[in-house]
């Protein structure tokens, strides 16, 4: 672990209590400059953002951030919050994020960086807020007024947003909320949520990461070496930045934290990587834009055999972006389609748009998200091939990432009891 002390967040699920994915630690001193908070964010170097930017900076892309509630008065975020566009069935405390977390992830998307805030990795992307119950930190009237997770996850999918980002997790499955993630894939959606911070041996991916049609993210810090925290197993679909990250960890807002480590914050980078793509592409798919995600990934195996740790690599926009010739596939035909069937069959019926649109679209098909399968010709745990090699910085397409092995499980809640299910694993 670095200098930051992760802290769980909980979130209720059903009749199930889950821990959400938030981070702190020292703070900044008061009066910390653009440099310094912005030197902090390592990864935008590598990611070649300001070579991105000249060709997308994800304008016309909505994204739907689910968590604490969102600020839209620190510097970074002013005119980057459509809290106009949250449905008043769930507006309840949107834009009054009672812990910096909501807020953080919102900056990590959208931020601009005025004022010395963070800068986004889709600076002209637009956030949606939703504000649901997570950790201890409101009253029991405040937490019963709160939107239910589901209940915010339906209705981000009937709203514009293009991309529904959910930095917080539960061990607990729950047949209502993965109706509502199938209900939103159904609406094209890209869902994105981190895989957990319970380490490695956990057992388990949580939920919402482990349900199909969410893209399951875990962490790399910046020599590209997995984190220790990050869990393993199924449906570890990508990997992104979520080490010596920035963040808020008092819901002031007058100062950052250095080290906010989790995979929330791979989360959110995530979801700006995808409004990137998005944005370039208007008439894309959900389904494209996962496409080209999964398809550009950095990784040093084949792309048929994602891996326990790391999926199919680390995101890598920048290569769609960069490739005037890249062929995101068809627009309905489901990229992960064996991870997201039960037996070969469907589980989210795709329908084609009435029309194409010259505007940015969410889709009228189900994205695709969740990864299962094999992988055989990965490093045992342990070995030096396990450990990720350095992040590509060179835009020579060269592979980045170098993974160790690891098992799912889920974790079922029925009648108050909980019981082990075991997920297919992916071979050692």
């Amino acid at each position: 672990m670095k200098s930051a002390t992760r802290r769980g967040l909980r979130v209720r699920v059903g009749g199930a209590v889950a821990s959400g994915l938030i981070a702190v630690g020292v703070s900044f001193a008061p009066g910390a400059t653009a440099a310094d908070v912005q030197s902090e964010q390592w990864y935008l170097g590598p990611m070649q953002a300001e070579e991105m930017w000249k060709a997308s900076k994800g304008e016309s892309i909505k994204v739907a951030v689910i968590d604490t509630g969102v600020n839209p008065n620190t510097p970074s975020l002013q005119g980057q919050v459509l809290a106009d566009e949250v449905p008043a069935q769930v507006a309840y405390g949107a834009t009054e994020d009672y812990d910096g977390h909501g807020t953080t992830m919102a900056e990590l998307i959208a931020g601009t960086g005025a004022g010395g805030g963070i800068r986004g990795l889709a600076p002209d992307a637009k956030i949606v807020p939703y504000r649901i119950a997570l950790g201890s930190s409101l009253t029991a009237k405040e937490e019963k007024r709160a939107p239910t997770a589901m209940e915010a996850i339906k209705a981000a999918a009937d709203s514009d947003a293009h991309i529904i980002s959910m930095s917080f997790t539960s061990p607990a499955y729950d047949s209502d909320f993965e109706n509502a993630v199938e209900y939103a894939a159904s609406k094209g959606k890209l869902l994105v949520s981190g895989v957990g911070n319970e380490g490695r041996d956990s057992g388990y991916i949580g939920y919402p990461a482990a349900y199909p049609y969410v893209i399951g993210v875990s962490s790399i810090d910046e020599k590209s070496n997995i984190s220790d925290f990050a869990q393993s197993g199924n449906y570890v679909d990508l990997v992104a930045p979520g080490e010596n990250i920035p963040g808020y960890c008092k819901p002031n807002f007058d100062q950052y934290c250095p080290d906010v480590p989790g995979t929330s914050s791979s989360t959110a980078i995530t979801s700006a990587a995808a409004a990137l793509i998005w944005s370039a592409h208007p008439d894309w798919t959900a389904n494209q834009v996962t496409r080209a995600l999964i398809d550009t990934a950095g990784r040093k195996w084949p792309k048929d055999k994602p891996t326990a740790t790391a999926g199919y690599g680390t995101i890598r926009p920048r290569s769609v972006l960069a490739d005037p010739d890249y062929d995101a596939g068809e627009p309905y035909s489901d990229p992960l389609r064996k991870e997201n069937t039960q037996e070969g069959e469907k589980l989210v019926t795709e329908i084609p748009p009435a029309s194409a649109s010259s505007k940015p679209s969410a889709g009228a098909t189900a994205p695709s998200q969740g990864a299962a399968g094999s992988s055989e010709d990965k490093p045992a745990a342990g070995s030096d091939d396990a450990k990720a090699v350095a992040a590509d910085a060179s835009g020579d397409g060269s592979s980045t990432l170098w993974i160790a092995l690891g098992a799912a499980a889920a974790v079922l809640v029925v009648g108050g009891g909980v019981f082990a299910v075991l997920r297919a694993r992916r071979a050692n």
